[in-house]
């Protein structure tokens, strides 16, 4: 390896930016961080000049696939959100663009943008009042749906006993399954709605729980855990939590090809970390918790990313589009939020929850 250029003498232009700036070499080692991307990524240059981009940020793989995409294309990738993780520091949400140099040959110039939390805040605000909006439309459409179906299946009921010949009871048993299936679904956007039962609560206890229906329901999915062992009880529904929990990873079981079949090489993992000045309705925590239901599956698709949330949207074929819409509902009653990032291979649902102060 050749030895690294001076900071002072070769880049010392680059000290002055706000922009958090790391230069890659033709080799993909790290030959220069200025100031501002050591205060953002909390480290000295010092300790990260001289490494392998690849391993400095092996627990950042949309940073490390924007680097080769670059270097591949040699064109400027744009990033506008992805975590930035460096080995015992917790993740960073950053903006950030990539983009090859013709000086020095075969350099890329990577910089680095921490997010404006205010937007992130309202963009998600917005969201929720959005979907609460939406949940208010359905829960009105579900009692107007509700009431006449116990009509519709006992006509259908008194026409089957009046039917002359056992086989036009087939219709009627249509009647009667639908009209099931639909009062179903009316409680389902229903249910959500009672209020919650708070007491001190155990997260991994309700990871496990958890844990032990996927794996009854579904051998073949893998599940790893990646606890945070020091992580105090919080003040919640515990009942609310394991729903919640529990639709999100039925979701991401679903999502993997196979895994309802025996032959699927699909696994999700249920982590946990300390979350640092988080803000959950309209309020700054120092500390939150941070749960995140990680899947190997396909990924959301693009084109219903933005509604995944929404009720009665699904990705899936025959899926109800509730399960997500419930899970979101319920963490709401409990003060936290749920974010999605998803690209193919890797999803990942974050829940938000504060920590006693």
């Amino acid at each position: 390896m050749s030895k690294m250029p001076s900071s002072t003498s070769n880049f010392s232009g680059l000290d002055c930016l706000a922009t958090g700036t790391v230069l890659l070499d033709a080799e993909d080692r790290i030959q220069y961080v200025n100031p501002a991307a050591e205060t953002l990524l909390g480290v000295s240059g010092a300790l990260l000049v001289g490494g392998a981009v690849d391993q400095v940020f092996e627990r950042s793989p949309e940073l490390l696939t924007a680097i080769r995409a670059a270097r591949s294309e040699q064109e400027t990738v744009i990033e506008y959100e992805l975590d930035v993780t460096l080995s015992g520091h917790p993740p960073i949400r950053v903006g950030c663009s990539v983009s090859p140099l013709e000086k020095p040959p075969h350099a890329v110039l990577v910089e680095l943008r921490a997010i404006d939390p205010h937007l992130r805040i309202a963009r998600l605000e917005q969201a929720r009042l959005q979907q609460e909006a939406n949940r208010e439309l359905l829960r009105n459409l579900a009692h107007e749906i509700k009431n006449p179906l116990g009509g519709i299946r006992g006509a259908a009921q008194l026409l089957e006993h009046e039917l002359p010949r056992e086989s036009l009871r087939e219709y009627t048993q249509v009647i009667i399954k639908e009209s099931d299936r639909l009062q179903s679904l009316m409680e389902r956007l229903l249910t959500p709605h009672r209020m919650p039962h708070y007491g001190a609560v155990n997260i991994h206890e309700v990871l496990e729980r958890v844990r032990s229906l996927i794996l009854a329901e579904t051998p073949s999915v893998s599940l790893r855990r990646d606890y945070d062992a020091s992580l105090p009880a919080i003040r919640a529904d515990a009942e609310q939590l394991i729903q919640a929990v529990l639709n999100i990873a039925r979701n991401a079981v679903q999502a993997i090809p196979g895994s309802g079949h025996g032959h699927g090489q699909g696994e999700i993992v249920f982590r946990t970390r300390v979350a640092r000045q988080v803000m959950l309705e309209s309020r700054r925590y120092c500390l939150g918790m941070r749960v995140e239901i990680i899947d190997n599956g396909p990924g959301v698709p693009e084109n219903i990313r933005e509604q995944i949330f929404y009720p009665l949207v699904s990705g899936r074929e025959g899926g109800s589009g509730l399960g997500l819409a419930v899970a979101q509902t319920l963490i709401a009653q409990n003060h936290g939020t749920i974010d999605c990032e998803s690209r193919p291979g890797h999803t990942v649902f974050s829940i938000f929850l504060p920590l006693p102060a």
